[in-house]
């Protein structure tokens, strides 16, 4: 069961003024809270952290990549990407080999029990979200995610 997401961290009671409750940035937070917690819940089940299925994603839809570029395309630091390749490795699921080009670099693939993991995890990210919209029609939901891309792309 999830804690209140009313409460800060999940814990006590937790009452913001109208004034807070009504501002978009605070409903923005509350959702990203609340979303964040169900896919953790769900990739966890699997043993799996965001970070994995961020990098598995990115693997399957860009294709391999070097080590050094991956980490830059994600904005996931250098020593935290090696220690995630590492985890990601010791599964079976990316295999790291140096570039032929250029010896200096390791080149990432997702091998074909990393895309049989990324398909496990797509259903339980998917359900996760589901999970979130549960009180929303479908024209809601893609209402909702029209203007979120919008509120986005205003960056």
């Amino acid at each position: 069961m999830l804690p209140d997401m009313s409460a800060p961290h999940g814990r006590g009671e937790y009452d913001p003024p109208d004034r807070v409750r009504g501002l978009p940035s605070w409903l923005v937070a509350q959702v990203a809270r609340r979303s964040q917690l169900l896919v953790e819940d769900a990739l966890a089940e699997e043993g799996a952290r965001r970070q994995h299925y961020v990098v598995l994603a990115s693997l399957a839809e860009q294709g391999h990549s070097s080590q050094a570029d991956l980490g830059r395309r994600l904005w996931i630091d250098r020593s935290d990407l090696h220690a995630l390749l590492n985890d990601l490795e010791q599964r079976g699921w990316v295999a790291r080999v140096r570039d032929e080009q250029d010896r200096r670099r390791n080149v990432v693939t997702l091998t074909r029990s990393g895309r049989a993991a990324l398909a496990r995890l797509d259903k339980r990210v998917h359900a996760a979200q589901d999970a979130l919209l549960a009180s929303l029609a479908a024209a809601d939901r893609r209402e909702l995610l029209r203007l979120l891309e919008r509120v986005i792309a205003e960056d």
